[in-house]
């Protein structure tokens, strides 16, 4: 299976982050779940974390290594309107994996932090956008980002499901995620660039399994 294929590429290519392998294929597996009930994905981060989760996004609610045709519902859809319009949208828009950076959304990150405190900032996301069935990503390369463990928090309250994807201690987010991918190095610039290879393969494996075309 491609997805499979993925996750053994990342591991010949990356041998270090083996010792990641159950809980990055764990992972895999649990948005597989999500997405095949109509779930979503929730990400978060700071910094250099924050532009992966925009970079996460970008993966999946879009093609990536796979063509992603609109499924015949969402052809149908069009069908009532122009004849033009509706080819045009049919040829060209892709089948998105759903997927929300929490960090993207400034206005409302400033006004909460501003009017209220900016360590809850993502927890007023999740609380507004989290469902049963969801999954929330939490980055942080310590593990002990505030305003990410109190998402974190926030969302396993909800009922999703909570990944952590930290470095090699894991900090304070491994006392309340379901499952934390902690690469295997302590130094931040490296921590972030163990998670790129993660979180590339994740995504290529997760489309692999609905877009096998």
């Amino acid at each position: 299976m491609n997805e499979v294929n993925e996750l053994n590429e990342l591991f010949q290519n990356y041998p270090r982050l083996s010792l990641c392998a159950d809980d990055i294929r764990s992972v895999y597996d649990v948005l597989v779940e999500s997405y095949t009930r109509g779930g979503t994905l929730l990400i978060c981060g700071n910094g250099g974390s924050a532009a992966d989760a925009d970079h996460i996004v970008g993966e999946l609610m879009k093609g990536f290594m796979k063509k992603r045709p609109v499924d015949k519902k969402v052809r149908d859809g069009f069908n009532t309107l122009d004849p033009e319009v509706s080819d045009y949208l049919g040829k060209n828009l892709q089948q998105p994996l759903p997927a929300i950076s929490l960090g993207s959304h400034s206005a409302l990150q400033t006004a909460f932090a501003n009017d209220v405190t900016p360590d809850l900032s993502f927890a007023q996301s999740i609380l507004g956008y989290g469902r049963d069935g969801d999954v929330f990503l939490g980055i942080s390369t310590s593990g002990n980002s505030r305003n990410v463990y109190y998402a974190a928090c926030t969302a396993k309250s909800r009922g999703l499901m909570v990944v952590g994807l930290t470095g090699e201690d894991g900090g304070r987010l491994k006392d309340i995620c379901d499952i934390i991918i902690q690469v295997p190095a302590t130094s931040t610039p490296v921590v972030q660039e163990l998670h790129l290879p993660v979180y590339h393969a994740l995504c290529a494996a997760v489309e692999a399994h609905f877009f096998d075309v």
